[in-house]
């Protein structure tokens, strides 16, 4: 029995390929410094963990409505005007099994075949393949290292197609470059999409995780701005939550009944515990998230500065989330022993092998010659494996 052909032409994950082949490196006793995580490596908050085990002692245990339960809806509605300005009712949120999930039922309520969604180049793995599920195309505008990984506005207007494109994909901060949009380069955006039949989706997971300039809701700008954008969040980056899987989304209401629906005919609802545990973790006192931040902060910077001393790696200034993405193009068309360099995933594989150091090539993410690198690992990790890559780069030859 043959499978679909549009589950057949999806590419598998490579941020989770790698991660598997260095967990199964780490079962055969090799030290594995591990670069690829998209999580951070902080544990689920006490009260958090504690939350969820009273659900389970008072029995609750049972189906909640498809949306998320009544207290959840109220709590993310309460983070939305509080953290983000913006003013949504219960009717205009729905929780889903992580952001993940939100987006996919986003992109099925709103496209159809032969339809277009605008993605920046490099882009979170999942966006093009769940675009293509949908039956859409992915179109994409390259996000230039030169200019700090940011949206050419100018290519933004050529792309779009008065019929064709049905959305954009806004990731800010942004996976895999750490990239972060500020208030004035969201605004030229929103100039170009305001008045125009495109449902902006806002993928705003990494929202906590910045450094230097303010993070910004692109719904927040402005009445007809809220109007037409999908604000994508969940507590699986802030609280350290991913297996939780709990996510959430607030935007037009005919959109959010639209995506309610369509989980109602395959998931329902979230796990009616973990939904107890998000309700626990957004009720958490900003400064626990607060003194985690700072710990990336120090973090982030050590890895940008070690980065900068190895010769032949272009560093890009990462202002947000938990990554960094240089460009190791130099290494290209190197080799070691027998062992030659073509590809980023080449390259990957290479420093996993020789050095015990987990990354995730560029081409995962749409742009070759880059690797994506996580400091979401401890500070001496991150020494040991800076010098590592370091080693083993002096070692390839042209």
């Amino acid at each position: 029995m043959r499978v679909s052909n549009r589950v057949a032409s999806l590419t598998p994950s490579a941020t989770l390929a790698i991660s598997a082949k260095a967990k199964q490196m780490r079962k055969e006793g090799k030290r594995i410094i591990d670069f690829s995580a998209g999580e951070p490596d902080f544990n689920t908050p006490e009260p958090v963990q504690k939350a969820a085990i009273k659900a389970i002692q008072e029995n609750y245990t049972r189906y909640t409505p498809v949306a998320g339960s009544g207290e959840l809806i109220q709590a993310i509605s309460k983070k939305f005007r509080e953290d983000n300005n913006l003013d949504y009712s219960p009717s205009q949120i729905v929780v889903g099994n992580g952001a993940k999930q939100i987006i996919f039922n986003a992109l099925q309520v709103v496209c159809n075949p032969g339809d277009e969604v605008i993605v920046p180049m490099p882009y979170w793995v999942s966006y093009p393949e769940q675009i293509r599920l949908a039956g859409a195309t992915p179109v994409y505008i390259y996000l230039e290292f030169e200019k700090e990984l940011k949206i050419d506005t100018e290519e933004l207007k050529r792309v779009i197609h008065p019929e064709k494109t049905k959305a954009i994909i806004l990731n800010t901060p942004h996976n895999p470059t750490g990239g972060v949009l500020s208030r004035g380069e969201l605004e030229k955006i929103a100039a170009i999409v305001e008045d125009l039949p495109i449902l902006v989706i806002s993928d705003e997971i990494y929202e906590e995780f910045i450094y230097e300039v303010p993070h910004v809701s692109f719904a927040s700008l402005g009445e007809n701005l809220y109007r037409k954008t999908l604000t994508v969040n969940g507590v699986s980056k802030t609280y350290g939550m991913t297996g939780w899987r709990i996510g959430y989304a607030g935007g037009p209401e005919e959109i959010i009944q639209a995506m309610i629906r369509l989980q109602s005919h395959s998931t329902s609802c979230a796990s009616s515990i973990s939904q107890m545990a998000a309700l626990a973790a957004l009720n958490l006192h900003k400064q626990e998230v607060k003194k985690r931040i700072e710990e990336f902060s120090y973090r982030r910077k050590l890895v940008k500065e070690g980065l900068k001393k190895i010769r032949g790696i272009k560093v890009n200034k990462p202002l947000g989330a938990f990554y960094i993405f240089p460009d190791f193009t130099n290494f290209l068309g190197t080799s070691y022993g027998k062992r030659q360099i073509k590809n980023s995933l080449d390259l990957a594989n290479y420093l996993l092998d020789e050095a015990g150091v987990a990354v995730v090539p560029g081409s995962a993410f749409g742009l070759e010659g880059y690797l994506r690198i996580s400091y979401a690992v401890a500070i001496d990790q991150i020494k040991e494996g800076l010098e590592k890559i370091k080693k083993a780069l002096d070692k390839l030859r042209s």
